[in-house]
Parts: C-alpha cells; sequence; structure tokens
C-alpha cells in the first residue's frame, strides 16, 4: 500500500524516547512529566466505591452533572468567576483530548494559529491535522517573556486562534496580569478564540498568582480553559481532565467530543467529584510542590548547571552551557546513557529547534529520587 502521512514530520514523542531510553540504561527519570509517588488512597476508594456500586457504564456526554457542579464552585472559590455546570463545563479524557477537540471544533483549513514556543508538542499537530496554519511566536531564554507588540504584529483576518499555556509547559513560567491585559486588549473585537491551557494552575510558587482568563471578562467571553485531573492529583494515567467556556463556544466543542471520545471514565468522575467537595486536596498543592522545588534546587545550589527557579509547574530548567557546547539533545542522550539521569531537552519545544543549551527536568518525585539525581548533576563537570 501507499500512504501518504497526515502527519509526515511526526515521530515518536521526546518523552517516549527519553523514558525508553532511561529504562534502557537504568538511569534516574526526570524526564516525562509524572509523579512517582502514589496518588491519595482516600481518592483511589473512592473509584473502588464507584465501582462496587455499578456505576460503570457509559457517563453523561458532558460528565457527570455533580462533578461539573462541583469544578463550577472550583471557579467561584479560587477566581470569584464560575461556569455553569449544565451548559458550559465538559469532562475530558485527560486536557490532551480537550485540547485536541478545541482544535478540531474551530480550525479550518489556511486558518491561523498563534502559537508561543517553546510549546508543548501536542498543539501543532492538532493545528496541521486540521489542514491550519501555525504561527509561531518564540520566546527566548531565560526569560520566555512575550512581546506582545510583535503578537500585534501577527494578528491578522486569518487568525482564528491564541494559545497560550499558563502555568506554561515546559519553560516553568506564568503569564502576568499585564500579559492578560495585553492579549484581552489585542484580541477584543475581533473572531479570535483563546485556547488557555491552565493545566498546572495549583502549582505556581512563591506567592504568586495564577492568572486564569477566567479573570478578564473580555478574554473569558472567547476563551476555552482546559484542565487535568490527572496533573493535580498525581494520576496521570487515568486521563480525567475537563474545559470550561461559554455555552456558544460550548455547543460546538461536544459537536466534536461526541464523535471523538463521547463521554470519559464514569466511576473515576464520581469518585473526583466527592474528592473535590474538600478544597484542601488542591489548595495545599502549591505548598507541597514548592518544597520539591527547593529541595531540588538546594541540593544542586554547587552544580555547574545555572537556572533560575522555576515559578511554576513541576519543572525546572537547567542552563548547561559552562560544562559543553554538544547540542541539547545529544547531550540529554549522553547524560542518560553515561551519567544515568534522563531529562528533556528543550530545543524540541523551539522554533526550528533551537538550541539554548537548556534541558527540563520534572520535579514531581519522591525526596529520595531527587536526592540520587541531584548525587548525580553535581559530578557533571
Amino acid at each position: 500500500m501507499k500512504i501518504t502521512s497526515k502527519l509526515p514530520n511526526v515521530g515518536t514523542t521526546i518523552f517516549t524516547e527519553m523514558s525508553a531510553l532511561a529504562n534502557a540504561h537504568n538511569a534516574v527519570n526526570l524526564s516525562q512529566g509524572f509523579p512517582n509517588f502514589q496518588t491519595d488512597q482516600r481518592l483511589s476508594d473512592l473509584v473502588t466505591e464507584a465501582m462496587n456500586k455499578g456505576l460503570n457504564q457509559y457517563a453523561p456526554m458532558r460528565g457527570v452533572l455533580v462533578l461539573r457542579e462541583e469544578i463550577s464552585l472550583k471557579f467561584k472559590r479560587l477566581y470569584n468567576s464560575t461556569y455553569n455546570p449544565e451548559s458550559e463545563i465538559v469532562i475530558t479524557s485527560g486536557a490532551t483530548q480537550a485540547i485536541f477537540t478545541i482544535i478540531s471544533a474551530f480550525v479550518h483549513q489556511d486558518d491561523e494559529v498563534i502559537l508561543f514556543k517553546p510549546a508543548y508538542d501536542c498543539y501543532q499537530p492538532a493545528i496541521e491535522l486540521n489542514k491550519g496554519r501555525v504561527v509561531p511566536i518564540q520566546l527566548e531564554h531565560p526569560n520566555y517573556r512575550v512581546d506582545w507588540q510583535e503578537v500585534e504584529g501577527k494578528i491578522n483576518s486569518k487568525t482564528k486562534m491564541i494559545v497560550v499555556n499558563t502555568p506554561q509547559n515546559p519553560s516553568g513560567t506564568i503569564f502576568s496580569k499585564e500579559d492578560m491585559l495585553n492579549l484581552e486588549r489585542l484580541t477584543k473585537g475581533t473572531n479570535i478564540i483563546v485556547l488557555s491551557d491552565e493545566v498546572y494552575e495549583h502549582m505556581i510558587y512563591d506567592d504568586q498568582s495564577h492568572q486564569s482568563v477566567c479573570l478578564f471578562p473580555e478574554l473569558k467571553k472567547r476563551s476555552f480553559i482546559t484542565a487535568s485531573f490527572g496533573k493535580t492529583f498525581h494520576n496521570t494515567g487515568w486521563k480525567i481532565g475537563y474545559c470550561c467556556a461559554p455555552s456558544e463556544l460550548m455547543d460546538e466543542f461536544v459537536k466534536v467530543h461526541q464523535f471523538n471520545v463521547f463521554s470519559a471514565n464514569h466511576p473515576i468522575q464520581v469518585a473526583l467529584a466527592e474528592y473535590l467537595k474538600t478544597p484542601e486536596h488542591y489548595l495545599e498543592l502549591p505548598k507541597f510542590f514548592q518544597q520539591k522545588r527547593d529541595l531540588f534546587l538546594s541540593l544542586i545550589q554547587d552544580a555547574n548547571f545555572d537556572f533560575i527557579p522555576s515559578q511554576a509547574s513541576y519543572f525546572q530548567l537547567l542552563d548547561y552551557s559552562k560544562i559543553t557546547d554538544e547540542n541539547d539533545v545529544d547531550f540529554a542522550i549522553r547524560l542518560t546513557k553515561e551519567f544515568k539521569i534522563a531529562s528533556i531537552p528543550m530545543s524540541v519545544f523551539n522554533e526550528n529547534n533551537l538550541d539554548f543549551k537548556v534541558l527540563r527536568f520534572c520535579f514531581a518525585k519522591t525526596d529520595e529520587t531527587l536526592k540520587a539525581a541531584a548525587a548525580i548533576l553535581n559530578q557533571i563537570a
């Protein structure tokens, strides 16, 4: 057979490659973004209870109503802004499914989508599958700040969507209130949809605040928010997330959602609805992860890497330019094979694989794992 690929330039993701390499070389794995500690036993027990009650068939297409109601209450509690649980919230099979569905529902052939790079790797393929055109805006290491004049210069009549990711994976930076006001100003009075990927909303450090699009009335009118229970509650393998948007946008979303996955895991939804009734389960996360970030950085403060403490997410960037001039992909591979520690090279997220000599490390690990990783990093010269 002759097959014409719709994604001819896409291969195995860097996350899969580096984790496989870590396994092959028995390396400490700080590459892929998932915790190596257990989820709360109470949440696991709630899932089992729901299964034992027989809640094992299809959930409603938009999700279990009691969970959508709890999500609505969470927005009210955190941001004094809320979404109608009947018409403006949908439970998804992870945030990635929500992102793919949003793009599929709105991006037509030759529509332009502005994408800030470094960018998480699921955005661009979804845009290209729908025959849209990515308009990249490369952010510069080490601060990854947005030049809003550049953004304004890229907006035109073909601009259908702007994708923002705050807190940002992979850089660990956040959009400020000023950033969001600029985004609001530039999109006001247009037909541009904003896709706001906010999966790390509960992992912001040093007393900073998450600037959700729902805090800005004109932005909220045109925006989707995507979120991840897997990231929030340490169970990425459950693949449960949600998205929120005004009803006129969500009505288009569900047209695609119903034929994509139809509905997400039923017993897990029921369990999460009960679990969210205790807000401390997510309110305590910034302190929890900041302790891990601070432990990791304290252990490598004398290592031969440069760094700015991560503002958010559970990723820390380390600049290795004092060690070697090697390409970051080659250096990451060598670290895995020779030093037995796995990371992610940042160039894979940048436009044209721009190489700033920076690696990304995940600190959502046990203290023992972080100590073992630091011991290795301190030996690299």
